[in-house]
């Protein structure tokens, strides 16, 4: 069974073919090509990855990823991403690029339900509704990376879509408004407590057998460096709660080539969970991400 690496963002420089968003730490004239990542991935032994679009979500900001899987459909898997402006009828966005694309599902940033807990809650209300049903509709997955100011409202759509694949980004864990920055080598970083709120929405979330986490992004993290020893007791957590067979180890690359190294990610589930059994590693390793998301057999 090949290993996958479950999440990561691959781009071209921006031209006329591959058009894109520009940022910080992803100028004009950067570019981090799906040939590269698949050389670390050799070097490695990945097999296979899942590549999550980055740089803008119209349909022709799409364009590389769209390139990339349809150039190596057995290596890769995509996630797309849907336009603010669209979010209240996304169908046709929708339907356009995951139409025998290997695009799979689409990132979401938002749920766009009332912020206080207390409030009555109608699913039907929120701005991001009609993307889970549809979603549900077309068998698509949707990967969730939302606010903290969202958190608390995941488990409604969750309990009204039982039949949406759901994963959850980079250890569960939910930014809070104004908390990002970047570091010297261009990582993003996110400031969070010690104790955080997300463990109560991770913990409620691992009870549906349709809900799945990524073991990722500690970098952004952790107030220590390589291996992020402060990490350990979510990894444990997190396999506890979830169980092997719904988490999914990622490196969230390209990010991480310069620090701490692409090799030095591989073996960061052995380090933070040296107990962990066989059969559990090999599942969080790639089993998980090969069943749930639905990974081609590799040629």
């Amino acid at each position: 069974m090949p290993r996958i690496d479950a999440h990561g963002h691959v781009f071209a420089k921006v031209s006329r073919e591959f058009p894109r968003e520009t940022g910080g730490n992803t100028p004009a004239d950067r570019e981090e090509s799906v040939e590269k990542l698949m050389t670390y991935m050799a070097a490695s032994d990945i097999g296979q990855a899942m590549l999550v679009q980055m740089g803008g979500a119209t349909a022709a900001h799409h364009a590389y990823v769209l390139h990339c899987l349809r150039t190596y459909p057995d290596r890769f898997l995509g996630i797309g991403l849907i336009p603010e402006d669209l979010v209240a009828s996304p169908e046709e966005h929708m339907d356009r690029l995951t139409d025998g694309t290997g695009i799979v599902g689409f990132r979401l940033g938002l749920v766009g339900g009332p912020r206080d807990p207390f409030d009555d809650v109608d699913v039907r209300t929120f701005l991001t509704y009609r993307i889970w049903k549809h979603a549900a509709e077309k068998d698509l997955v949707l990967w969730l990376y939302v606010r903290a100011a969202d958190a608390h409202l995941i488990a409604y759509l969750v309990d009204a879509f039982p039949q949406v694949r759901v994963v959850l980004n980079h250890l569960g864990i939910c930014p809070g408004e104004g908390k990002g920055r970047h570091d010297q080598w261009g990582r993003p970083q996110i400031d969070i407590a010690s104790y955080n709120p997300a463990f109560h929405t991770t913990h409620r979330l691992s009870t549906y057998e349709n809900v799945t986490m990524k073991l990722s992004g500690h970098y952004a993290f952790s107030k220590k460096p390589y291996p992020y020893e402060d990490l350990a007791g979510w990894h444990r957590a997190a396999l506890n709660s979830f169980g092997a067979d719904r988490l999914m180890w990622a490196t969230d690359f390209p990010w991480i080539y310069e620090e701490p190294g692409y090799d030095k990610l591989v073996d960061l589930v052995e380090k933070l969970t040296p107990d962990i059994m066989p059969h559990e590693y090999e599942a969080v390793m790639g089993g998980t991400a090969r069943r749930f998301l639905r990974f081609p057999d590799l040629k």
